[in-house]
C-alpha cells in the first residue's frame, strides 16, 4: 500500500482545489469541501494561499435560499500566461494564451526566417516588445515555446532534422541568450495535435493530419502524443505514395507530402510563392474548372494517403493545419465515398472529422505545453 507523506497529502489538497475550481467556475467553499470530502478548515487554508498567490479571485457572492450568500471562488486565467510562437520560412507567428488556452494576445510578423544571430535576435526583440506592450510582467510568463518545420530532440532543445528551413542542428540557446524565459522547441504538428487535444479532452485514439503548407501528423494513444522512440512516430510526410513519383525535400520520391501537402494543391507555390489559399479558394467557389480539378484531384490522393494509415491504426481521423478550415462536410463526405472505393474493408460510418481549433493552430498548440506543465506541477516550488 502506498504511503503519502503529510507534505505529499498537502500538495495533493493544494492543487484537488486548485483544479476543482479550474473545472467548476464561481464554486462555494462549501460545495469545493463536499465534492473533494475535506473539511472546511482545510479548504479554507488552501484557498487563502491561491488567492494570496493570485491564482484565484472571489467573483461577489451565490444565491441561497437560506442562510448567508456563500463566497464564489473562480480562477484568475491570466495569472499565468504561456507564449507560443510558429516559425515559417517567411512570417511568424506570436499567441500569448492564458491558463484556459485562451489567445489573449496575437501578432503575425513578415520576418523571413534565417539561421542567423540577427534572426533571432530580431524574433526575441518582437517577442520582448509584444510582452511589454500588454503589461505582462516576468514572472507570470511560464514560457516561450517555439514551433518549426522540423523534428525535435527528446529534450526538446535542439533541431534534429530541419530540411525545410535548413536548420538542423539549430539550438534553442540562440533564442535563450536574448530571452528571461524558460524556451523549448516543439514539432509544429505536434503543436497542431496537442490544440486538439486540449480542445477535444475526451479523445482518445486518433491520427491526426497536418495539413499545412508542409504536410505533417501526429499518432495519439490513449490521449498523449507519442513521440517514439527517437521522436519520428507520426512523420507521415515521408511515408511514400506514388513509388518513383515527384521529388521530396527529404531526398526520395513519391511522399506524401508531394500530393497532400497544401502546397502541393497549390501547384508548388503555397508560403514561397504568388497563390495562397484564400485566393485558391476564392476562385474555385467562383467556378473555375481549373481549380475544381486540382481539388479533386488533391482529395483523391488524400483519400489513399488516409486509407493507407488507417490499415495500420483503426482509429479516428482528424484533418487539422492551415487547409482545414477551407474544408467543408462535402469534402469529408467525398473522402469518405472515395475510401469506399479503394479500401479492402469499407465501413458505412465515417472516421473521418475536421479539428475543431480553426485559426492559429500550432501557435496556440506551442504554448498549451507550458500550460500543461504548470497545471500538472501547480504545487511545486512550494516550501510545505
Amino acid at each position: 500500500m502506498e504511503k503519502f507523506s503529510l507534505t505529499d497529502i498537502k500538495k495533493m489538497n493544494y492543487s484537488d482545489v486548485y483544479h476543482f475550481i479550474y473545472a467548476n467556475d464561481k464554486c462555494s467553499k462549501q460545495s469545493i469541501a463536499n465534492a473533494l470530502q475535506m473539511s472546511l478548515p482545510t479548504v479554507t487554508q488552501h484557498l487563502n494561499m491561491l488567492l494570496e498567490e493570485g491564482f484565484i479571485e472571489t467573483c461577489g457572492q451565490l444565491q441561497s435560499q437560506i442562510g448567508r450568500k456563500a463566497v464564489a471562488y473562480t480562477i484568475t486565467p491570466a495569472a499565468r500566461v504561456s507564449i507560443g510562437v510558429e516559425i515559417l520560412k517567411n512570417k511568424l507567428t506570436i499567441a500569448i494564451l492564458d491558463l484556459y488556452g485562451h489567445i489573449r494576445f496575437q501578432k503575425v510578423c513578415r520576418i523571413p526566417f534565417q539561421d542567423s544571430a540577427d534572426y533571432f535576435k530580431e524574433v526575441s526583440t518582437e517577442i520582448r516588445q509584444f510582452i511589454l506592450e500588454h503589461e505582462i510582467e516576468g514572472k507570470n510568463v511560464l514560457g516561450i515555446a517555439f514551433a518549426l518545420q522540423g523534428l525535435v530532440s527528446q529534450d526538446s532543445r535542439n533541431i534534429i532534422y530541419g530540411k525545410i528551413l535548413d536548420c538542423t542542428g539549430l539550438s534553442i540557446a540562440s533564442f535563450e541568450k536574448y530571452l528571461d524565459y524558460p524556451c523549448r522547441f516543439v514539432h509544429d504538428a505536434e503543436c497542431a495535435a496537442m490544440t486538439e487535444l486540449w480542445d477535444h479532452p475526451e479523445l482518445s485514439h486518433a491520427v491526426y493530419f497536418s495539413l499545412g503548407y508542409h504536410l505533417g501528423g501526429a499518432i495519439i494513444i490513449n490521449g498523449e502524443i507519442q513521440s517514439g522512440r527517437t521522436g519520428r512516430s507520426g512523420t507521415i510526410e515521408h511515408m511514400t505514395l506514388v513509388p518513383g513519383g515527384l521529388p521530396c525535400y527529404c531526398g526520395q520520391m513519391g511522399c506524401m507530402e508531394c500530393y497532400c501537402s497544401a502546397n502541393a494543391l497549390l501547384a508548388g507555390t503555397g508560403d514561397s510563392g504568388n497563390e495562397d489559399l484564400d485566393a485558391f479558394f476564392e476562385a474555385k467557389n467562383a467556378g473555375s474548372r481549373e481549380q475544381e480539378d486540382r481539388w479533386v484531384r488533391y482529395l483523391n490522393y488524400l483519400a489513399m494517403a488516409i486509407n493507407n494509415l488507417h490499415m495500420v491504426i483503426d482509429s479516428e481521423v482528424i484533418l487539422g493545419g492551415h487547409l482545414a478550415p477551407y474544408m467543408n462536410e462535402q469534402d469529408l463526405a467525398y473522402l469518405h465515398a472515395r475510401m469506399q472505393k479503394i479500401t479492402a474493408f469499407p465501413e458505412t460510418e465515417t472516421f473521418l472529422s475536421l479539428g475543431k481549433r480553426k485559426s492559429s493552430t500550432v501557435a496556440t498548440g506551442a504554448a498549451l505545453y507550458y500550460i500543461k506543465d504548470f497545471l500538472q506541477n501547480l504545487s511545486e516550488g512550494h516550501d510545505w
